[in-house]
Parts: C-alpha cells; structure tokens; sequence
C-alpha cells in the first residue's frame, strides 16, 4: 500500500533550487517599493467572506467561482482564503485608522488563492506583490504607480512588456454605458457564448473581455466607454497620459481594459507580454476610490495594482535573469585536531559577514573538495591539522584562476579582497 502523499493539485512546491530567483524578484521590488515611499504592511490569509463579495464584486468570476470559502466549525463565521490583496488591505487602512495622519502608501507580499485551471503561470495558490496608495485623488499618483513598475522591470532585467491603459469612467457613467453597451450585446445574442449570456445582465462589461475567438470582433465593434467619460474622467485621463509621455513610458490605450473586479474606476492597467502565452499580464491595477467608503471607512481616494510573481519569473527566466544563493567559502576540514576547531573557525568567519558552509560528516580530503565545487562557493577554506596549530587557514579560489594562499583566520577578509 502507497501512504506517499503528494501536494494538491495548483498548490505546489518551490524547491532550493528555485529560491534564489524568488529571492532576486522580491529583494528588487522591496528596493524600488522602498524608492518611492511604500511601508510594508501584513495581512492574515483568512478574512470574512463578506468583504471580499463586496470589495470585489458578486458577480465577478472570483466570487461567483474561484473562491475557497467555508464555514466556520465551531461559530458559523463565513470566512475565505483571501483571492486578492487589495480588499484585505482597504480593510486593515480602516480598522487600524492609518490614514488618520494623511495619505499612506502601503506594499504587502504573499500567496492568494482561486479556485482555477491550472495551467502555465497560473496555480490555485499564486504569489503576489501588491501596492495601494490611499488619500491621493491626482493622477499622479496613478502614473507613479505605472512608473514604479516600469524601473522594476528595467532592475530586473525584463524587456519588451508592453502598458495597456483605459479609462472606466466613475460609477454613473458606468451606469450609463452598461446600459449602452446591454442593448448593443442584445443586438447580437447570437455570437455570445453561455458565459457571455449568464453576465449580460449583472455583469456587462466583462464581456469585453472574452477571448472567445468568434467574439473578437464583435466585442472590438462595441460603444468604447471612453465616449460616455464626463469631463472630469476625461481630464484626469488626459493628465495620467501626459504624465507617462513626460516619463519616458511608452503605452497603448485598449478601450476593452476594464479589470475583473468591480471596484475600479477611472484608471485601469496592465502590463502584458507575449513571452507567456495566454497568461500574458504579469502586473495589473488601477483607481478605486469609493472601496474604502464601500467598506465602512471615510471617503478616501485609493489607487493600487498586483504582481503576479510566477509569472514574472517566468518571464525572468526567458531572459535568461539568474541568480544563486551559493555560500562565499566552503569550509573544509581534515584531520581530528582540525575536525574540532572547525565549527567555532566556521563561527569565526561568519562573524566577518562572510557566507560559510561547513562540511560535516567526515570524508576524504577530495571527496569534499569536490563537495566545495557543487556548492558553488567562490572559495574552499582548508583547515587541516597544520593549520589548526598555527590558528591558520589555506584558501583556494573556485570560481577564477588563482594560486592557494595560506593566512591567519584573522585576515581571512583582507586576503580575499585585496
């Protein structure tokens, strides 16, 4: 009988081998978070199902589908793996009063779950970096968000992502056009498909959005929503777009962007690449400003967007963006008297700053220098007998041409930088 368990399919492994990639992408956008003022803030994984069905939307797929919710076992609360960051956030903003001083900028780190297909860039339990900037109503909030993003991939190394933007207008003039854009879909009920027919009525403006090949040109066809924008709309728009074309970024508007989730308004974006297939957006967002009104808080401006981190290392990867966590020496050991001072010389080196990987369990002086090449250290410290007397270690360059130099284990740092 086989008892081996195995992790549930769309919730999966991330093995050492794979970690220092990971590591990069979070440490560059950490620093470039850090760039521009965003202070990191830690929400649980649980929240109240409710939030999330009117933060995000009832009718949205998340909700209506991809949700992992249950209840409660022992007092009936509805609760929910949280699908997405921004709610949980606009949540905490009001129940901790941060904007109680004036506007913040947060950033917030971790896994979220849907209950999706999987496939190539998309698990049930993803990764996400997320920002949301609360109490800035200028459009130059929405741009330095887009800007942000854009030196990221540049740190990163990531080239050729292309910034589709839009305009979903504020909620009357949504209003407006989900009338519009209703009638416009009844006038060509055949060509929607199921999907398309269950949402004409709740959800509208999602059918944009279809990737259903027949559809294309019909959905291509429709009343553009930035025809229905009122001045103020347009004007803000206007700005976000003269602010990006003062900074150097490049953008496309796609008059179908209108995000998945129902809290948008006025400015919505995506930056997508073609590298990935059908999973092409690697970092979305966008102006909410009536959630945190919505959710019980003040009146209070909101912008913010997700990264999805699989994908971008995904991305990362077709360009060929490495990195390894390899120690600075690999402490080899032969000889009892040396095998004892080895631990407390490892310390003693780890004390400088220096990386350093023991070898233990014994072994041939070859067997573990050859342990010393797969660690990928930059250098092997040898500390035989000879050396333990004399309070002295031998280092021998892995990674570059050089001659094996002996010294005290005291000027270890001066020897391997001068």
């Amino acid at each position: 009988m086989n008892n081996k368990f195995q992790s549930i399919k769309g919730f999966y492994d991330i093995l050492p081998e794979a970690t220092p990639l990971w590591f990069k992408l979070e440490d560059c956008a950490r620093g470039v978070l850090v760039q521009y003022g965003y202070n990191n803030i830690r929400m649980p994984l649980v929240e109240n199902t409710d939030l999330f069905v009117r933060g995000v939307g009832e009718y949205t797929d998340i909700v209506e589908k991809e949700m992992y919710a249950w209840e409660d076992k022992l007092n009936g609360d509805k609760l929910t793996l949280r699908p997405e960051g921004t709610a949980g956030c606009v949540r905490a903003v009001i129940e901790n009063n941060l904007t109680y001083n004036g506007p913040v900028r947060l950033w917030y780190s971790g896994a979220m779950f849907r209950h999706e297909n999987v496939q190539k860039g998309r698990q049930r339990q993803f990764h996400q970096i997320g920002a949301e900037a609360f109490g800035f109503e200028s459009p130059k909030v929405d741009a330095e968000q887009i800007v942000l993003l854009a030196r990221l991939w540049d740190v990163l190394g990531i080239k050729d992502v292309a910034l589709q933007i839009n305009s979903i207008g504020d909620a009357a003039e949504r209003a407006a056009y989900r009338n519009t854009l209703i009638t416009y879909f009844e006038q060509h009920a055949n060509l929607l498909d199921e999907d398309a027919k269950r949402r004409l009525h709740t959800n509208p403006l999602r059918i944009l959005d279809s990737k259903i090949p027949h559809m294309q040109a019909m959905c291509e066809a429709a009343p553009k929503l930035m025809d229905s924008l009122g001045d103020e709309s347009r004007t803000h728009f206007e700005k976000l777009c003269q602010l990006l074309t003062e900074a150097g970024v490049t953008y496309s508007i796609n008059h179908r962007l209108v995000r998945g989730l129902d809290y948008y308004n006025r400015t919505v974006f995506e930056w997508v690449t073609d590298k990935l297939g059908a999973q092409g957006t690697i970092a979305a967002g966008g102006r909410y400003d009536n959630l945190v009104e919505q959710l019980g808080g003040n009146a209070t401006p909101a912008c913010g967007f997700g990264i999805g981190l699989e994908r971008v290392l995904l991305l990362m990867q077709e360009y060929g963006v490495t990195a390894n966590n390899a120690p600075d020496i690999y402490l080899v050991n032969v000889g009892e008297l040396a095998e004892k001072q080895a631990f407390i010389a490892a310390e003693v080196l780890r004390s400088t700053g220096l990386s350093v990987v023991l070898h233990a369990g014994g072994g041939s002086f070859k067997s573990q220098m050859k342990k010393a090449d797969r660690s990928g250290a930059r250098y092997a410290a040898i500390l035989g007998d000879d050396e333990a007397v004399a309070n002295e270690i031998s280092l021998k360059p892995l990674l570059q041409a050089g001659e094996q130099v002996r010294c005290k284990l005291s000027e270890v740092v001066k020897t391997l930088w001068v």
